[in-house]
């Protein structure tokens, strides 16, 4: 099987997505069939070019409120509207403020806020639910604020949930309007030290590409 190019896009400095996201290349890359280019934003007014997702196999979205316009925006804004493969993680539900209907129209979310985020956050599988993505990912403690995302939209399939104190809302979810979308609004800086959460964006990665699931686990060498 030929490796996938996977394209990481950084730009979400209240989480330190380039961090994060370093880890993630990392653990990819050992654990499967994927290639990444990380990308990385310097500011919210920075300007990068986002060329290389047009060869890209699939996306993966940590920004938050960039200030990008123009041609390249209406570059990430056509990959998208296309239908190519895009997972989405925490603030990628307000990525571009430019474009700040990426969220309805391409996610399925509904990002209104969150709540307190010193209140910590059990993730659980939602009800009846079976998907390739949740393989070998168990429930864990999540970290960070709670996003209020409720309602989803219609065509959107809840795939796991979060309770923090009295309150519940989802917080993975996938929609099929064009081609194959992965949110979730977990990542926090301490949530990619998770094996588990690793494990659900290395499955929502090979669902979006089509590749299957994992054959076999390698816990652990990523770190090395």
């Amino acid at each position: 099987m030929s490796d996938r190019q996977i394209v990481l896009i950084s730009g979400s400095f209240e989480y330190d997505s380039e961090e994060s996201l370093v880890l993630l290349r990392d653990y990819l890359q050992v654990n499967a069939p994927l290639r990444c280019e990380l990308i990385v934003y310097s500011s919210e007014t920075d300007d990068v070019s986002l060329s290389a997702i047009d060869e890209a196999d699939a996306v993966v979205l940590f920004t938050r409120r960039l200030e990008t316009q123009g041609v390249e925006l209406e570059r990430f804004q056509s990959y998208c509207r296309d239908g190519r493969p895009l997972v989405a993680l925490r603030t990628a539900s307000h990525a571009f403020q430019h474009w700040l209907e990426l969220d309805r129209e391409i996610l399925g979310g509904n990002y209104d806020g969150h709540f307190g985020s010193e209140i910590e956050t059990q993730v659980r599988y939602a009800e009846g639910i079976e998907h390739e993505i949740l393989q070998e990912v168990e429930p864990f403690g999540a970290h960070g604020s709670l996003y209020r995302n409720t309602p989803l939209a219609d065509d959107t399939t809840t795939l796991l949930h979060g309770q923090a104190s009295e309150h519940d809302e989802p917080v993975a979810w996938t929609c099929e309007r064009a081609g194959r979308v992965f949110t979730t609004s977990l990542g926090h800086q301490r949530d990619f030290w998770e094996l588990d959460f690793l494990r659900l964006v290395e499955n929502a990665l090979r669902w979006a590409c089509s590749i299957g699931p994992a054959p076999e686990r390698r816990d652990g060498q990523w770190r090395e």
